[in-house]
């Protein structure tokens, strides 16, 4: 445990400074790509238009059963492969989990929005914030393009950093690709629409049960960081706004890293905002905050969520101390 919680925090620091970079992943495809590849070939395989409601939703759910047990399997033969190289093998690993963490890619992508608006007003600022959310830019005034950034910010801080994170922890490098393949079904296949309802039921209810410890978690981290960034109030808040509002959110994970953001920034988010043109109606979490969002909320959530995720890599090192001392 000490070992593998070791390597979590090193594999954090790294992710942290280095990131992915773009060089490597136009020569060779990312992990992430080929889990895609096996769950787009098991939809054209088994989620034809002819076939029921009732035979689509057991071809989704056995899929996904086994997608997952190919990833756990795949983790187990690479963890016992590295072990065998000894600290050439440790430092393998510590590579191949950070690229499995979106710490500075996260940060990154989110930043070009406030440069975007900046330097490119409100247009500037609907390019770079349509590369990291699904709705439709053009209906998205200023304020409205700042909220998307800090959402898409706060929700992935939880299923790209702490949930990884938490299921490496846990179960090492199976358990770390059991959940980004989950993840990844769910965001390909896990949505209520008519081709999906049925195929992408058991990824989306599994995804959801998978994300539940790191969404709760999160708010702690979220909290931290808002008291590095702003002071004891703003986590107060975070962690006030989170109790009270998360379940206003339409996922039953999501609302909790969104609302702790929002309190802790003090603004209101979520709310009403369209996707593939049809309208979603939400209530507003933490909706006694400023209704305008600007740039500048947008960097203090940056400086946010750059304290969350020191204090969670400072967490995993302690742990690490105390399972190496235990």
């Amino acid at each position: 445990m000490g070992c593998t919680l070791f390597i979590l925090f090193l594999a954090l620091v790294l992710d942290r400074i280095v990131g992915d970079p773009d060089a490597l992943w136009r020569r060779v495809p990312h992990p992430v790509v080929l889990f895609g590849k096996a769950i787009g070939a098991m939809d054209r395989l088994f989620n034809e238009k002819r076939l029921s409601a009732e035979t689509r939703r057991f071809n989704g759910a056995t899929g996904i059963a086994v997608l997952l047990a190919a990833s756990v399997f795949l983790g187990v033969v690479l963890h016992r492969v590295l072990a065998s190289f000894g600290l050439f093998g440790a430092a393998i690993e510590i590579a191949v989990v950070a690229v499995f963490l979106a710490q500075k890619s996260l940060h990154d992508h989110v930043r070009a929005v406030s440069v975007g608006l900046r330097e490119g007003g409100i247009e500037g600022g609907r390019q770079a914030v349509s590369m990291i959310v699904g709705r439709d830019p053009a209906t998205l005034d200023e304020p409205a393009v700042c909220r998307a950034g800090i959402e898409s910010l706060a929700e992935n801080f939880s299923d790209g950093v702490v949930a990884p994170a938490f299921w490496y922890a846990l179960f090492g490098l199976p358990g770390l690709f059991a959940y980004k393949m989950l993840n990844t079904a769910d965001s390909m296949i896990g949505h209520k629409n008519a081709k999906y309802l049925d195929f992408g039921w058991a990824s989306a209810r599994l995804d959801d049960l998978a994300n539940w410890p790191a969404a709760r978690l999160s708010i702690l981290f979220i909290a931290a960081g808002a008291w590095m960034a702003k002071g004891r109030a703003a986590a107060r808040a975070a962690i006030g706004a989170a109790l009270r509002d998360a379940g206003l959110h339409r996922s039953p994970n999501s609302g909790w890293p969104e609302a702790a953001m929002a309190g802790a920034l003090g603004i209101g988010l979520a709310g009403p905002r369209i996707y593939g043109g049809a309208r979603v109606d939400e209530p507003m979490m933490n909706a006694s905050g400023r209704t305008v969002a600007t740039a500048a909320d947008i960097d203090l959530s940056l400086r946010i969520f750059s304290g969350a995720c020191a204090v969670l890599a400072f967490a995993v090192l302690l742990a690490a101390l105390g399972a190496g001392l235990f």
